[in-house]
C-alpha cells in the first residue's frame, strides 16, 4: 500500500518548530561532569528531519524563529548549505537565545541530554510569521511536538496545520516529547491529542504515544482504534530495539525489525526514521519498504557521534536493508 501526495508542488516537505545547537561530547564512556570537550552541531527534531530529507533528495523547507547571534546565524547556514530552504526562518528580534542540548554519552545504553530551554528564540515563532503561500507550496507539513510546549509557537503551529489542510497538504506529527518543556502531564496530552486527531500521519514511541493518552502503559490496538475515529490514515508506533510498526486505517499492519548496528549513543534515532520514512513515502515506495528504510537510517545515524551531520544517503541506506 502506498500514500499518495499532491503531485506539481516546489517542496517536499516543509517542517516547522526547533532549530538549535547540540553540544556532544567528545569524550565517550564518562560522566559530563568530567567531560571537557563537545563538538557543536545543528539540532532539533525537526530541523534534523529536513536536514535528513534534504540529504536524501526531497527539496525541504523550514519555518522556525532563530536567535540573532552566533548559533543562530550557524544553524541557518548549515541548514542552507545542505539545501533545505531557509527563506522563511524568522530572526528573532526580541533578545530569545538559540536553545542549547549537551549531550553525555557514558555508554551506549547510558546517554543523556542536558537541556537549555528557557527563552528560546525558538519557541517566540508567532502566528503573524506563519505565511500561507510558503505552506501551500508542500506536499507535507512536518510538525514537532516540542513546538506546542509554549506560547506564542504552540498558536503559529496550529495556524499552520490549520493553513495545511485548507490547502490539502497533508500533515505530519513527529510526537518529539521533551517533558521539560512542558508544564503537566494533562496539558501535554491536550495538546498533543488535539495536533494528532487532525494529522495525516502520527509518528512516535510507544512511551511517547503514552504521554499523549496520559496513561501509564498503553497498547497499540486502543491507540490505533481511537486515532483511526479522527483523520489518521497511517499511524507508525516505534518499540526500540523491538522494531516499529505501521497501521493503516484500511487496517493492514507492517512490522520492521530493528538492524543490527554498532550503538555509540541513543539520541538521533527517531529524527533519522521520520526523515527516511517520510523519503520513502514521497518517492512513492510503499508503506512496508518506508518503515525498512526508516528503521535502517535510524541504526546508522546511532553508530555516529552526530544526529544531524550523520543523516545517511540513500546509499548507506539501501546498502544495509540489502
Amino acid at each position: 500500500m502506498k500514500i499518495q501526495f499532491k503531485e506539481n508542488k516546489e517542496f517536499d516537505l516543509i517542517a516547522i518548530g526547533r532549530a538549535c545547537v547540540d553540544l556532544n561530547a567528545v569524550e565517550y564512556n564518562r560522566s559530563m561532569e568530567e567531560t571537557m570537550t563537545f563538538k557543536k552541531y545543528v539540532g532539533g527534531s525537526p530541523a534534523n528531519i529536513a536536514i535528513g530529507a534534504s540529504k536524501l533528495g526531497l527539496k525541504a523547507g523550514f519555518i522556525g524563529k532563530l536567535a540573532d547571534d552566533q548559533h543562530g546565524r550557524f544553524i541557518e547556514q548549515y541548514m542552507r548549505g545542505l539545501g533545505v530552504d531557509t527563506s522563511h526562518m524568522v530572526v528573532d528580534q526580541e533578545g530569545h537565545k538559540t536553545g542549547l542540548a549537551f549531550t553525555e554519552i557514558k555508554s551506549p545504553e547510558e546517554c543523556s541530554i542536558l537541556m537549555y530551554r528557557d527563552e528560546v528564540a525558538d519557541l517566540y515563532l508567532y502566528p503573524s510569521e506563519v505565511n500561507e503561500d510558503y505552506i501551500k507550496k508542500a506536499k507535507v507539513l512536518l510538525v514537532s511536538g516540542t513546538a506546542l510546549a509554549k506560547s506564542p509557537s504552540r498558536e503559529a503551529v496550529l495556524k499552520a496545520i490549520h493553513l495545511a489542510k485548507k490547502n490539502d497538504v497533508k500533515v505530519v506529527f513527529e510526537i518529539d516529547y521533551r517533558g521539560y518543556t512542558w508544564a503537566s502531564p494533562e496539558e501535554t496530552s491536550v495538546y498533543y491529542s488535539a495536533v494528532a486527531e487532525q494529522s495525516d500521519i502520527v509518528i512516535g514511541t510507544r512511551d511517547e504515544f503514552n504521554v499523549m493518552e496520559n496513561v501509564a502503559e498503553g497498547n497499540n490496538e486502543a491507540t490505533i482504534t481511537y486515532l483511526f475515529k479522527q483523520t489518521p490514515e497511517l499511524i507508525v508506533i516505534k518499540h526500540g530495539v523491538e522494531g516499529s510498526f505501521a497501521y493503516t486505517k484500511s487496517g493492514e499492519t507492517f512490522r520492521a525489525n530493528a538492524y543490527k548496528t554498532k550503538v555509540l549513543k541513543t539520541f538521533g534515532a527517531g529524527d533519522s526514521y521520520a526523515s527516511a520514512f517520510l523519503f520513502s513515502l514521497i518517492s512513492g515506495k510503499d508503506i512496508e519498504s518506508a518503515i525498512k528504510y526508516g528503521s535502517a537510517s535510524a541504526a546508522i545515524v546511532v553508530s555516529k557521534h552526530s544526529s544531524s551531520e550523520a543523516m545517511p544517503t540513500v546509499e548507506e541506506i539501501e546498502k544495509l536493508i540489502v
